[in-house]
């Protein structure tokens, strides 16, 4: 673990790291400090995420049509947040910005443990998600800080797969609180997720500080807060990545659906899909990024990703034929499920790429900031568009979600290239 900081982690060492060094990390050590804060809360997220929606209804007793309405608007407002945080981060520093939006999420979790009404939950969620959305644009701006541009997305590769790899842990721990069913077991996930946040802050506190971007007027050319909503090619790159991204609710939302509604597979099928996607992400994310070094190669990789998501969907529509048995439906549905986290493993590596390699050295953390919002507009608008396709229209909902991805990835090769060219 990094330790090339002052004991005080929003104090920056005396030789902050230019920006814009080409060479820009300063610490070997700082990829693994990134991993195990990575690691560190994705721990207690993972907990959080199965026990949350029962700990809201069953403890707070908030309604479910509560809790759907207050996350999504917790989500939109995180969404916007984005943006004024990741500047923030350029600004000050992404390394102090880290430490206080990973303060500021322990904070918001630690305030679900005082909860009581639906107004106190609607302000800890629009604090959590806010925060989480900063924190996201920030830490990637630490990172292009402090690691070789050469070499982040096989570190973000290997983040992602630690990240999957505790949320798998979580995960199971949050089952031993459903198991236990208690109000003292609820609270000690949350506990476990604050403290995992705070765990977070302190080995981004311990990592070298790069150097904030200058301000507006300092002479050194630097535009506006809002230079990433002129920026159309980019601007236009975002919204495709959000189309993609809304495989993201298929997993989650739409698939445990489909199985039981329209499938003869069992029950269990469901939590057999998670647990193959999971494991496959922590094993192989790494392996599916080392082709993607540069924008052609992540283009291509993204556009991969939108025929093999294509094809996906059109094995799980398949699943809905008459006659087909449950092991028959099993096994097309395990088939649908490895295409599925194929295309995700591709589409990641493309995408981290296209979104550092495309924003400026100077504005990393805003444009971060706005190309990240793709994941809680992908969370607040996924489950509607996911479930009104497939449970809506049925087998042919599922054409035409694959359709989406695939135009979404053939047309980011020329938003790239558009948004190449900009740049010279």
């Amino acid at each position: 673990m990094a330790n090339t900081s002052p004991a005080d982690p929003l104090v920056a060492p005396t030789e902050p790291i230019a920006p814009d060094d080409p060479l820009a990390p300063t610490d070997p050590a700082a990829p693994r400090a990134l991993l195990l804060a990575q690691l560190s809360n994705s721990v207690g997220d993972g907990a959080f995420y199965v026990t949350s929606a029962l700990y809201f209804t069953a403890v707070v007793g908030l309604s479910a049509a509560q809790v759907g309405a207050g996350l999504a608007v917790a989500w939109a407002v995180g969404s916007l947040a984005g943006v004024p945080l990741g500047t923030l981060a350029d600004r000050r520093g992404p390394r102090g910005t880290s430490v206080l939006l990973a303060l500021a999420t322990a904070a918001a979790v630690a305030s679900f443990l005082l909860i009581a009404s639906f107004p106190g939950f609607l302000a800890a969620a629009t604090l959590y998600a806010s925060a989480q959305s900063g924190l996201a644009a920030a830490r990637q701006a630490l990172l292009a800080g402090t690691v070789a541009p050469a070499a982040r997305t096989a570190v973000l590769a290997r983040l992602q797969a630690a990240s999957n790899a505790g949320l798998a842990v979580g995960a199971a721990l949050g089952g031993l609180a459903l198991h236990a069913g208690t109000r003292r077991a609820y609270l000690t996930v949350l506990a476990l997720d604050a403290a995992g946040f705070l765990l977070c802050a302190l080995l981004l506190g311990r990592l070298p500080a790069p150097a904030p971007a200058p301000a507006p007027g300092s002479g050194a050319g630097r535009a506006p807060g809002g230079a990433v909503l002129r920026d159309r090619p980019y601007v236009l790159l975002t919204l495709l990545h959000t189309l993609m991204l809304l495989r993201m609710p298929v997993l989650s939302l739409a698939l445990p659906l489909w199985i039981v509604q329209r499938t003869a597979a069992p029950g269990w099928t469901v939590s057999a899909l998670f647990v193959l996607n999971t494991g496959a992400v922590t094993l192989f994310q790494v392996r599916a990024a080392r082709s993607v070094t540069d924008l052609d190669t992540a283009a291509r990789a993204v556009r991969g990703a939108g025929a093999v998501m294509l094809a996906a969907c059109a094995v799980f529509a398949v699943t809905a034929l008459p006659g087909l048995g449950a092991g028959a439906a099993v096994a097309v549905l395990v088939l649908g499920a490895v295409l599925l986290v194929v295309a995700e493993m591709r589409h990641s590596a493309g995408s981290w790429q296209l979104g550092l390699g495309l924003a400026p050295a100077d504005r990393i953390g805003q444009y971060q900031g706005f190309y990240g919002a793709g994941v809680p507009v992908a969370r607040t608008l996924g489950p509607l568009v996911v479930t009104t396709l497939l449970v809506g229209v049925g087998p042919g909902g599922w054409l035409l979600l694959g359709g989406t991805f695939l135009l979404a990835a053939l047309a980011t090769g020329p938003a790239v290239r558009w948004a190449a060219r900009t740049r010279t």
